[in-house]
């Protein structure tokens, strides 16, 4: 199937985020559509990228489509949040556990 949707002889092809851990790789692909996040933005991340392989002649445009008002957009804020605290944690020199308050420390878990 992958080899048929990499040749053009298949228009869509439909799969699991967590599929993105498997090895696929389809490039190609010119669109890829997120439409129900993982907490996990590296998992998310990861089957992005499956599209970005070497033999990948296409630009990729990528889209995720999330509701207002529903689960998703939470996990999208929480993906958002998740970031930050790891951008200031692994980017910053002065910050250290001590610095974590209690609220910090339970978003990471």
């Amino acid at each position: 199937m992958v080899d048929r949707f990499n040749n053009d002889q298949t228009q869509v092809f439909l799969i699991l985020l967590k599929a993105g851990g498997t090895g696929l790789n389809l490039v190609g692909a010119d669109v890829v559509i997120h439409y129900d996040p993982w907490w996990n933005q590296a998992a998310q991340n990861q089957a992005t990228d499956r599209a970005h392989r070497i033999g990948q002649e296409h630009k990729v445009t990528v889209y995720n489509l999330i509701s207002k008002g529903t689960i998703e957009e939470k996990i999208l804020e929480m993906q958002k949040n998740k970031q930050q605290l790891a951008n200031n944690i692994l980017g910053n020199d002065r910050v250290n556990s001590s610095n974590l308050s209690k609220e910090d420390l339970l978003g990471l878990l």
